[in-house]
């Protein structure tokens, strides 16, 4: 989620279309409907939404993977969904950014109880900020108070005018720095991405090397995570990928594709539904992190204000949101916004059933639309991940 998309926050064409992959047919459940037709259910629920192109996968315990697409890539061509087609990953690589981070804790390299000024001096400052008083741990964790303040477009017009823009780190920081804080540093939960970006500038500063390749090394190539992308200022996408679309009113549906994103560092990388479950997957069940720094990475507070609206029940930890299940239990997830790709995923706690829905139009133009978005994707996820039941007591 981006202050962006929160901003944003004529019915699609096209056909639903399903596919499984690789693997075998879906169980059957209890009630008579299969994993995959309640999956393909759900992505047409979203589609009739108005929303112009839904992608989503589900990964089961044993391995096999289920897909369903529906409406379309293009509103001129009607041409169809790729299944597994790339999309900006936007504010879902903050918890690449916290693994990277978590793992320099692991090797004694930074400390999660730094203060800001230890790494960046005089970076945060005036107007009540005070770096001294604020801890990498609440930088991850958007407890740190700094004000959330990125550029971003509520109309067409603004769209056309920003969508080349580029600003660097210390330009948004700067930004940030122009209000006070929304409380002092550890009283209170704000969803901040200029902490963010200092995070970014701290893995810098830590290891000699921009956070991006520090991401790719630590993170994607490990993993063999080769549809996961840095794209820095460039303002398209790899090919296959749907159209972006955002709707700003009843009769204004704008191509958002083309822009460069705000914040190039770490808001820049593109990834697909296969790629986004394999990373959450192997993050869940241990891969990446020490027991020591996941179970950190776990340590949640409630989210706050508006955002309880969006995640119910939801609690934040470094980089990772928990929400529960409505079959019991919980799931771990963190979504991104930007540019008309909506996206929203999850993992059960051990790591073995994960499911991803990418969604190629942001309805911002109501309130109403964008909490109705919201609903219809954490569904998707709800059900994919208690197809059989919670994973853990």
């Amino acid at each position: 989620m981006t202050s962006t998309l929160r901003k944003h926050l004529a019915v699609a064409l096209g056909v639903a279309t399903l596919l499984a992959a690789e693997a075998a047919t879906a169980v059957a459940r209890p009630g008579g409907s299969s994993p995959l037709e309640q999956l393909r259910r759900d992505t047409e629920a979203i589609h009739a939404l108005g929303v112009s192109g839904v992608q989503a996968r589900v990964i089961a315990p044993d391995g096999r993977q289920s897909v369903a697409t529906s409406g379309t890539a293009d509103l001129n061509t009607g041409r169809p969904v790729p299944s597994d087609g790339y999309f900006r990953m936007a504010s879902t690589a903050k918890t690449l950014v916290a693994t990277v981070v978590l793992q320099l804790a692991a090797e004694d390299r930074l400390s999660l109880d730094d203060t800001v000024d230890h790494w960046l001096p005089g970076v945060v400052y005036g107007n009540g900020n005070d770096g001294s008083r604020i801890t990498v741990r609440q930088l991850l964790q958007h407890t740190s108070g700094i004000h959330d303040d990125l550029p971003g477009y509520t109309t067409p017009e603004e769209y056309y005018q920003q969508r080349y823009d580029v600003h660097t780190p210390e330009q948004l920081i700067g930004r940030a720095m122009a209000h006070a804080p929304d409380f002092p540093p550890g009283e209170g939960w704000g969803y901040s991405n200029t902490g963010y970006i200092l995070l970014d500038m701290i893995i810098q500063k830590a290891t000699g090397r921009p956070a991006h390749q520090e991401i790719e090394d630590r993170v994607l190539r490990p993993l063999g995570l080769d549809r996961t992308l840095w794209g820095g200022t460039s303002a398209t996408l790899p090919r296959p990928h749907a159209q972006a679309y955002q709707l700003f009113g009843p009769e204004s549906v704008v191509d958002v594709t083309e822009q460069i994103p705000v914040e190039p560092e770490s808001l820049s990388f593109v990834t697909t539904t296969r790629d986004q479950n394999r990373f959450l997957r192997a993050l869940l069940a241990g891969r990446l992190l020490p027991a020591r720094q996941l179970a950190e990475m776990k340590r949640t507070v409630p989210v706050g204000g508006e955002v309880q609206q969006f995640w119910p029940g939801g609690r934040y930890g470094l980089g990772l949101v928990e929400r529960p299940l409505s079959c019991g239990g919980t799931y771990w997830s963190h979504e991104g916004g930007d540019g008309g790709y909506i996206t929203l995923n999850g993992v059960t706690d051990d790591g073995r059933r994960s499911a991803v829905v990418s969604m190629s139009e942001a309805r911002g133009d109501t309130p109403e639309h964008i909490l109705e978005q919201e609903n219809a994707g954490s569904a998707l996820i709800d059900h994919a991940l208690c197809a059989e039941g919670p994973s853990t007591p």
